[in-house]
């Protein structure tokens, strides 16, 4: 019988610094073949996306759902399941929570590019948008940078006052601000995890800054100033979690950049040509991480997930 792991079964098969080194490896694997997902436009106004990756031992296709005005009806935006086959077999081997599995694999991915490339890791955490992804990436950059203190800023209150809690919780100090770009000069760690549906933030992160933005992830979602998209690339470095941000990464495309000449995470993990070269005239400004979010990433999820006890739940 396939195992079907429950959200809280799939969270724990997936701690965040396994899940950052299964990352890694997964980028320096040559066995890893990841096609163009699909996305369904759905006739209520949201997406239904099919997203398959395979390596030498697993077979993995997410099918999920993305619902944005879904919290109007009490029901979360992100719904759905991660299906694992056996690559030798066909055996179908469990399936994974899909809502758990975006969430962590997501705050891994940030993690993994922060370990990578932030300068300065002490914090504050400046985290902007306050949903299950801003959960998910102060859970990672604790357990993984040793962040301990987090500024939470939201459009809700009550949702940056729930954040806030959650970081008490986890034995951390947080507070919410009311003004995230006031808060940009303070934090040197920041998390950009909005709805995306229209510009949270404009103003320059500060020189040392790490800023890890997550929330658009189709060309016409937007979470950063165009101006200050265009000011990162002139006097900062900006790095793409793949090459499939080059038609998705809303903020960049609407700024009017050229995704396809910015490195990858994989080109930096690789010390690639195209990194090195970037890294050679690497400007003293801050690292602007654009994540617009892949299949192989749920490939090292299902690495991550069958090789725990967990999966024999």
């Amino acid at each position: 019988m396939t195992t079907h792991l429950t959200p809280a079964h799939t969270a724990n098969a997936l701690p965040y610094p396994a899940l950052a080194r299964q990352l890694e490896s997964l980028l320096g694997d040559p066995m890893v073949t990841v096609p163009a997902r699909l996305v369904q436009p759905l006739a209520g106004g949201g997406s239904f996306f099919v997203m398959p990756a395979t390596d030498a031992r697993l077979a993995i296709s997410k099918l999920i759902t993305f619902i944005p005005d879904n919290a109007t009806r009490g029901l979360p935006s992100i719904q759905g399941d991660v299906v694992v086959f056996d690559a030798v077999t066909g055996q179908r081997l469990c399936i994974l929570d899909g809502p758990t599995v975006t969430a962590r694999r997501t705050a891994a991915v940030s993690l993994l590019a922060a370990q990578k490339l932030a300068r300065n890791t002490d914090g504050p955490l400046l985290v902007v948008g306050a949903g299950v992804q801003g959960h998910s990436h102060v859970e990672a950059f604790a357990a993984g940078l040793g962040v301990r203190e987090v500024w939470v800023a939201s459009r809700s209150a009550a949702s940056a006052d729930a954040l806030v809690r959650h970081c008490h919780s986890l034995g951390l100090q947080a507070r919410r601000v009311d003004d995230a770009d006031a808060a940009l000069a303070d934090c040197p760690l920041v998390v950009s995890t909005t709805s995306a549906q229209t510009v949270a933030l404009r103003t320059m992160p500060r020189p040392d800054a790490f800023v890890a933005a997550v929330g658009a992830f189709t060309p016409s979602m937007v979470e950063w100033d165009a101006a200050i998209c265009r000011r990162l690339g002139l006097e900062g470095t900006l790095v793409v979690d793949t090459r499939d941000a080059d038609h998705e990464a809303g903020d960049l495309l609407q700024a009017g950049i050229d995704v396809s000449a910015l490195p990858t995470l994989g080109d930096v993990i690789g010390q690639t040509p195209v990194w090195m070269g970037c890294t050679s005239r690497r400007r003293a400004g801050p690292v602007f991480f654009k994540s617009c979010g892949w299949a192989g990433w749920d490939l090292a999820a299902a690495r991550c997930a069958v090789g725990t006890e967990a999966a024999a739940y």
